[in-house]
């Protein structure tokens, strides 16, 4: 099967393949992606955190069908976290997400982190490469609610959605966590909750802190996911922020910035490849590891030594 020409005539099951064979890393997916690439671009591109329990897929479950009665396609991409013991991941947020899957404008698929940090799997950007080349017109990355280390969807997305949820205790040490920074939109989730009106506040007072020169103040909306509530009104702030990226130049400053973010992350990947697989495993790598335990030598010879034979 040529999956790159199913792909573009609308196969699913192509686009299934070319995500596994990218994610898998087999041989055919760097020629998969240069033959895309040319084709990606279009697609506007969501990113949805938030802490664990805030309701990031039920939420994601709505927008996507306000987009659908929009006539719109979309892509979701839900990162679950791998389990640094077995390796393994659940999966499950498209458990949430069942009246989706079998919308023929909509394409799931779901990813484990695999070790990575950041709440995004390495593989995201490229996964989300082959759902913009395959037409879709939205492409939704959510992803694992970990608070500091979320900070990698602001490169992969264009507009960033931050789900919070009242009553999870300190909620200011969730704000400060790096999430104020990143969010472009805020949603407060479950706001019949009480400590709804203090999480607004203190999301104003955090934003008021912020001592960066910004065209756009992040809105607020508050939103009670499982009955539908508030929905409009978040997709309307969506949909503002993207066209004042559009307005502004902004979006394509952004966007050129992640073309950079990417091309430095794949010399990196494969200089810690080629590390890894010709250097770490040798002899002579081994001895001077023992040379160090024994003090004979030190790390940071031997870290010059590595550098040198692999940029020579």
């Amino acid at each position: 099967m040529d999956l790159v020409k199913g792909l573009f005539e609308g196969s699913r099951l192509a686009l299934a393949r070319s995500i596994t064979a990218v994610e898998n890393e087999y041989d055919n997916a760097i020629e998969i992606m240069k033959a895309i690439y040319p084709k990606t671009g279009r697609a506007r591109i969501l990113g949805i955190t938030g802490a664990p329990g805030a309701g990031k897929s039920t939420l994601t479950d709505k927008v996507v069908k306000h987009y659908l009665d929009q006539g719109k396609t979309v892509g979701i991409v839900a990162i679950d976290p791998t389990s640094p013991f077995s390796g393994g991941a659940i999966l499950g947020d498209r458990i949430r997400m069942n009246d989706l899957t079998l919308n023929e404008n909509v394409f799931i698929r779901s990813m484990g982190t695999r070790g990575s940090l950041g709440g995004l799997s390495k593989k995201t950007a490229d996964v989300v490469k082959l759902m913009d080349a395959f037409g879709m017109d939205l492409v939704i990355i959510e992803t694992v609610g970990v608070g500091q280390s979320e900070v990698d969807i602001v490169k992969n997305a264009d507009t960033t959605l931050v789900v919070l949820v009242p009553g999870l205790g300190d909620d200011i040490q969730a704000i400060k966590a790096g999430i104020l920074e990143i969010g472009d939109v805020f949603a407060i989730n479950k706001a019949d909750r009480d400590g709804c009106d203090r999480l607004n506040v203190e999301i104003e007072m955090m934003l008021d802190l912020d001592s960066r020169e910004v065209k756009w103040r992040p809105p607020i909306k508050r939103t009670i996911a499982s009955k539908d509530q508030g929905v409009d009104e978040l997709i309307e702030a969506l949909d503002e922020h993207f066209e004042y990226l559009e307005d502004s130049g902004e979006l394509e400053s952004r966007r050129a910035e992640r073309t950079r973010d990417e091309i430095i992350a794949m010399i990196n990947e494969q200089i810690g490849r080629y590390v890894a697989e010709k250097i770490i495993t040798s002899d002579e790598f081994n001895s001077q590891v023992a040379a160090v335990n024994e003090r004979e030598n030190d790390p940071y010879t031997v870290v010059n030594g590595v550098m040198t034979s692999v940029l020579k």
